[in-house]
């Protein structure tokens, strides 16, 4: 999905860099609330935001999350571009087509995870597939893709048959009659399963499905840092027995690194949304569609975009429409490097 608010992420408060080289959060328990982003247009949609934030620009190598919905809407978002970056298509309600430069042509259905990875450049376009408003909720995620492979090959992937995990009890919990809490292994491994997607960093993205009254353990990998972002329900997380703090739907509590394992309980049911990895080692230069390293890489790519260079390609059955790319800030844009500060 393309962005219109390419401003709001200028970094004008430059960190220095021994702040985030070798970054070791150590736990956390910070809530990372949500806001509201219009996305202006044809036909304009509001996405809840949650990331990146300027404490926390990336969980592992998760640095963009939005939802849009639910709503009742029609969706026409015509081609535009991305480097730098994957982008992870999560459908909640609703159906969506999807088309690219190198020539996917796809409608992508809720449990289904549809991956496009941008390399050195990409363009696509996504639209309902009616022209009467619908129904529409999804999730739009980006992962930072590394150094070896921000340049290299562009491509999509869709899966429509993801890999579950169980999600157990604590130990010398109760049973009860609830049916079983299940994550489903969108992006990376969780609790040695690992899904069929093609990542670059080690990651995991995963979907927590917990019905009303469950209680479940989840194991982390003390290396990675985690979030969990509450998609609807409500979740209660404890840690050592000690209750972390509330989060409301569309938030994400973030949970640092250093820890092997979050017990989450929930009244009425939840649906939370699992990221996590290890700790990207780069500082980002994100822009519009733009994930780089400096300002001059990514005023590159802008002006490439405007002069209809060849490295974006063409998305078929758009004619000449596309998303002009927005100017340039007077500043130039300079990294969102972490913090270290937090408890």
């Amino acid at each position: 999905m393309t962005r219109t608010d390419a401003h709001d992420d200028v970094c004008d408060e430059p960190v220095a860099p021994e702040q985030s080289v070798g970054f070791d959060p150590g736990p956390r328990a910070e809530v990372l609330p949500s806001r509201e982003v219009p996305l202006g247009g044809l036909r304009g949609m509001t996405v809840s935001r949650s990331l990146p934030q300027r404490e926390v620009p990336t969980i592992g190598a998760w640095c963009f999350l939005d939802r849009f919905g639910p709503q009742r809407t029609t969706m026409r978002v015509e081609p535009h571009p991305h480097i730098g970056l994957q982008t992870v298509t999560w459908p909640l309600t609703g159906e969506i087509r999807h088309r690219d430069s190198i020539g996917s042509d796809i409608v992508l259905r809720p449990g289904a995870l549809n991956l496009m990875t941008s390399g050195r450049g990409i363009a696509h376009s996504e639209y309902s597939i009616t022209d009467e408003p619908i129904d529409l909720d999804a999730l739009q995620l980006w992962v930072a893709l590394p150094e070896h492979s921000r340049h290299g090959d562009h491509g999509f992937e869709s899966h429509t048959s993801l890999p579950e995990v169980t999600l157990a009890a604590p130990s010398g919990a109760i049973s009860s009659n609830t049916p079983d809490a299940v994550a489903v292994v969108v992006m990376g491994t969780f609790a040695g399963t690992t899904s069929p997607a093609t990542t670059h960093t080690p990651i995991v993205g995963a979907e927590l499905r917990l019905p009303a009254g469950a209680t479940v353990h989840l194991p982390l990998e003390q290396a990675w840092e985690h979030g969990l972002a509450l998609i609807d329900g409500d979740m209660t997380v404890r840690d050592d027995e000690a209750a972390l703090p509330d989060v409301t739907e569309g938030d994400i509590l973030y949970l640092g690194n250093r820890r092997s394992e979050a017990t989450v309980s929930t009244t009425s049911g939840a649906r939370i949304f699992l990221l996590g990895g290890e700790p990207f080692p780069d500082d980002l230069v994100m822009w519009w569609n733009f994930v780089g390293r400096s300002h001059d890489e990514v005023a590159e790519a802008r002006r490439a975009w405007e002069a209809r260079e060849s490295r974006f390609g063409h998305v078929v059955g758009h004619d000449d429409t596309r998303v002009p790319a927005p100017p340039m800030p007077e500043v130039r844009l300079t990294p969102r490097r972490r913090r270290a500060t937090g408890t």
